[in-house]
C-alpha cells in the first residue's frame, strides 16, 4: 500500500518547478528588451550631432502622418465600457420555503412515486431550506395575473435597490435590456419598466426571450455592442429575471420534474456606463466577451427543451445527456477564452500537450490549462449541485473558488441568469473583492450556450459598506458541506 502512495514531496517540487517556469516565460519580454537597449545605446553612441539633426528633420517631415495616425488609431479603438454598480433582488420572507415545506405543499398533486423521485432531488441538490417559491404557486393555481406580479415584485425590486445604489437619474439611462426565458408577455417586461419609470420617448430597449440560463452575459455582450457603437456618453439597465412560476410542471416525467427542484425566485439589475467620468466611480471595468453555441448538435440543442407530455401538458425537459453537454460546451468556450487571458507559460503547456498528442499520437490526458493563474474571482452558473461538481472536475477549481456558486445555490437555489451576480455579491459581501482583481463569469443556457464574461476590479470592494442580499448573513457562510450534502 505505501509503495502506491504518490510522492507528496516530489509533487510539491513540480508544483514549484512550475511556478517557475510561469515568472520565467511571464517575464521573458524583459529578458529580450535587456539587450535591444543595449544594442541601442551602443549604436546611438556612435552617432554624431550632424547625423542627430538629420534623423530630427526626417522625423519632422513625417510628424503630419503621426499626427493622422494617432486621430484614426484613437477614433476607431474600442470604448471602455464601466459595471457602476449591480443588485441583486432578496425576496420577501413569506416566499421562503424549506424543502421538507415544499414536498408537504406538492403532496396533494402528485402521485407517491412522483413525489418520492423530487423528494431525492432536493436532498442531494445542493439547496438549503432558505430559498424562496412565489406564495401565489400554493396550493400551484396559475393565473397570468400571478405571472405579472412575480415579474414585478422580482424585476422593479432588483431596479430600485440599483438606483438607491447608485444615484444615477433613471432617465440618463438610454439602453434597456431585459432577458427571462419563460415569461415574454406583451407588451414585453422591457416596455414594462419604461412604463412604471416613465422613461422617455428616445430608450432603446430589448427583451431576450428563450435564451436560457446564460442570458445575462448575453445582455451584457449586446450592451457592450450598443455602447460601443449607438449609444454616446450613456447609461445601459440590463434586467436578468426568471418567473418561476410559469415553468412548474405538475406531471409524472422525470425529466420535467427537476426544474420544480432546482429554480427558484431571483433577478438582478446591472449598469454599465461608457463614460469616461463614471470610471472613478464604477467597480469594475468589462474585459473580455466570449460566446460559443453548440446548437448545431441535435443532442445538445435538445438537452434543455420545452415542448408538451404525453397528456398536452408544456414544460421544460431536462436530458440526462446535460451535463455531458456543459462539459463539451465549456471546453469549446475555454478553447476560445484561454488564449485571450492565460499567460504565455500556460499556453505553451497547453499548445506542447496538444502536439504530443495529435501529431506524435502519446496517450495523455489533455493538458488542463491553470485558469487560476488570469483569475482571482469566478462565478459559475449555480444551476444545480451536479453542474457545479462537472465544472469544478473540468477546471480543477479548489473549494475555496467553488464557494460562491455553491453557497448560492445553497442560500438561493438556482435562480436561472441572474445567478452569477448573486455570486459576485457573495464575494463582495465577503471583502474578497481587491483592486485589480479578475472576475470570470461563467454561464450556460439552452441551445446549448456557453457565454464568458470578464471584469477587472477597478477598486476594493469595502464589505462594511456594501449592502446586498448577503449583508446581513454573511457571517454564516460558508456553511460545512455536510450541509449541502444533507
Amino acid at each position: 500500500m505505501a509503495q502506491n502512495a504518490p510522492n507528496y514531496a516530489q509533487l510539491h517540487q513540480i508544483k514549484y518547478v512550475k511556478l517557475g517556469y510561469h515568472y520565467l516565460i511571464s517575464n521573458a519580454i524583459y529578458l529580450l528588451i535587456v539587450p535591444i537597449l543595449v544594442a541601442m545605446l551602443l549604436h546611438l553612441s556612435a552617432l554624431t550631432i550632424e547625423d542627430l539633426m538629420n534623423h530630427f528633420t526626417m522625423l519632422k517631415s513625417c510628424s503630419p502622418l503621426v499626427v493622422f495616425l494617432a486621430t484614426v488609431y484613437f477614433m476607431s479603438r474600442p470604448r471602455n465600457v464601466y459595471l457602476v454598480d449591480f443588485s441583486c433582488y432578496k425576496p420577501h420572507e413569506r416566499f421562503m420555503m424549506s424543502k421538507q415545506l415544499a414536498i408537504e405543499n406538492m403532496s396533494n398533486i402528485f402521485d407517491d412515486e412522483s413525489l418520492i423521485f423530487q423528494k431525492k432531488i432536493l436532498e442531494r441538490s445542493g439547496l438549503g431550506d432558505k430559498t424562496y417559491i412565489p406564495i401565489d404557486t400554493i396550493p400551484f393555481k396559475y393565473t397570468f395575473s400571478s405571472y405579472v406580479n412575480e415579474a414585478e415584485e422580482g424585476i422593479f425590486g432588483a431596479i430600485d435597490d440599483l438606483l438607491a445604489k447608485t444615484r444615477v437619474k433613471i432617465r440618463d439611462i438610454g439602453i434597456i435590456i431585459v432577458n427571462s426565458s419563460l415569461f415574454n408577455p406583451s407588451p414585453s417586461l422591457s416596455s414594462m419598466i419604461v412604463n412604471h419609470y416613465k422613461l422617455g420617448v428616445h430608450v432603446i430597449t430589448y427583451n431576450l426571450g428563450g435564451m436560457g440560463c446564460s442570458a445575462g452575459l448575453i445582455s451584457v455582450d449586446l450592451a457592450n455592442r450598443l455602447l460601443q457603437g449607438q449609444a454616446n456618453n450613456t447609461y445601459a439597465l440590463i434586467v436578468s429575471a426568471e418567473i418561476v412560476s410559469t415553468g412548474f410542471y405538475i406531471g409524472k416525467q422525470r425529466s420535467r420534474l427537476l426544474p420544480n427542484c432546482l429554480f427558484r425566485m431571483g433577478s438582478s439589475a446591472v449598469l454599465l456606463s461608457n463614460r469616461s467620468s463614471d470610471r472613478r466611480c464604477s467597480k469594475y471595468q468589462l474585459m473580455r466577451v466570449v460566446r460559443t453555441h453548440k446548437g448545431a448538435d441535435d443532442r445538445a440543442y435538445r438537452c434543455a427543451y420545452i415542448d408538451e407530455d404525453e397528456n398536452g401538458k408544456t414544460s421544460v425537459s431536462l436530458s440526462k445527456d446535460l451535463m455531458a453537454v456543459a462539459g463539451e460546451a465549456l471546453k469549446t468556450n475555454i478553447t476560445t477564452l484561454g488564449p485571450l487571458v492565460l499567460p504565455m507559460s500556460e499556453q505553451l503547456l497547453f499548445f506542447a500537450s496538444l502536439i504530443a498528442r495529435k501529431v506524435f499520437k502519446r496517450k495523455r490526458k489533455p493538458y488542463i490549462p491553470d485558469f487560476k493563474m488570469a483569475f482571482e474571482h469566478f462565478c459559475i452558473h449555480a444551476g444545480g449541485r451536479a453542474v457545479l461538481d462537472e465544472l469544478q472536475k473540468n477546471l480543477d477549481l479548489p473549494e475555496f473558488l467553488m464557494e460562491p456558486s455553491r453557497m448560492t445555490l445553497y442560500r438561493f437555489g438556482n435562480t436561472s441568469s441572474s445567478s452569477i451576480w448573486y455570486n459576485l455579491a457573495y464575494s463582495e459581501a465577503k471583502g474578497r473583492i481587491k483592486k485589480g482583481d479578475r472576475v470570470w463569469q461563467i454561464g450556460f443556457g439552452s441551445g446549448f450556450k456557453c457565454n464568458s464574461v470578464v471584469w477587472r476590479a477597478l477598486r476594493t470592494v469595502d464589505a462594511d459598506k456594501e449592502k446586498n442580499p448577503w449583508t446581513d448573513e454573511i457571517q454564516d457562510f460558508p456553511v460545512h458541506r455536510s450541509h449541502l450534502d444533507a
